[in-house]
């Protein structure tokens, strides 16, 4: 169990009743396949690295789980090879609502094993590289509440962008105006705080 991360425990735990057996079975057999995986929380969501790279990601959602192999355009299976170019939920292990649904173990630990090696071989992925400018664009409904807390908004534009796009991405993906004020009035505590949107994950 040394290889086991106290905060997947946690993710797993808080994650709906559909989804524990799920989870727990993906990282029950990730750790079958490959003895020296580490695990680690990033951006909210379990990963499983090896040889100081990434492999594979588990994410659980409102009815759905997922699993994304992070180098899955570099794998064989044409179900991978697509996946990137789809929304998470389309893709291969992409909604996953049961046991059920899962390919056999022997299928998938052959994936672990093929993500294993191109971590070996060192291979990257390599993304293309766009000419047009990088633009971050603060909602106005955030940028009104920035602005009511002087504290806040001096430590959201000292920040890195990525900081900001995390928090942007979070509070512009809520459904229900009720969700976004509720994000909003936390992210507003942590960020005067100096908080990430990940804080709680952070070791």
């Amino acid at each position: 169990m040394t290889n086991y991360n106290s905060q997947v425990d946690e993710y797993i735990s808080k994650s709906a009743d559909f989804a524990k057996p799920i989870l727990e079975h993906w990282r029950k057999l990730v750790h079958e396949a490959c003895p020296d995986v580490v695990e680690t929380i990033k951006w909210g969501y379990p990963h499983f690295d090896y040889k100081n790279d990434f492999m594979g990601v588990i994410a659980a959602r409102k009815d759905y789980c997922t699993f994304t192999f992070v180098k899955s355009e570099l794998m064989k299976d044409e179900r991978l090879k697509d996946s990137k170019s789809q929304k998470p939920e389309a893709r291969f292990l992409g909604r996953i609502s049961k046991l059920s649904d899962l390919p056999s173990d022997k299928e998938f630990i052959s994936f672990i094993n093929e993500a294993m090696q191109l971590n070996d071989k060192g291979e990257k992925v390599v993304k293309p590289k766009s000419d047009k400018p990088k633009v971050l664009e603060t909602p106005d409904y955030l940028i009104k509440r920035l602005e009511s807390n002087p504290k806040a908004k001096e430590v959201f534009d000292s920040k890195s962008d990525s900081f900001r796009k995390e928090y942007i991405g979070w509070i512009a993906d809520a459904k229900t105006e009720a969700t976004r004020e509720k994000r909003m009035n936390e992210a507003i505590e942590w960020i005067s705080e100096g908080k990430s949107r990940y804080w709680k994950y952070a070791k």
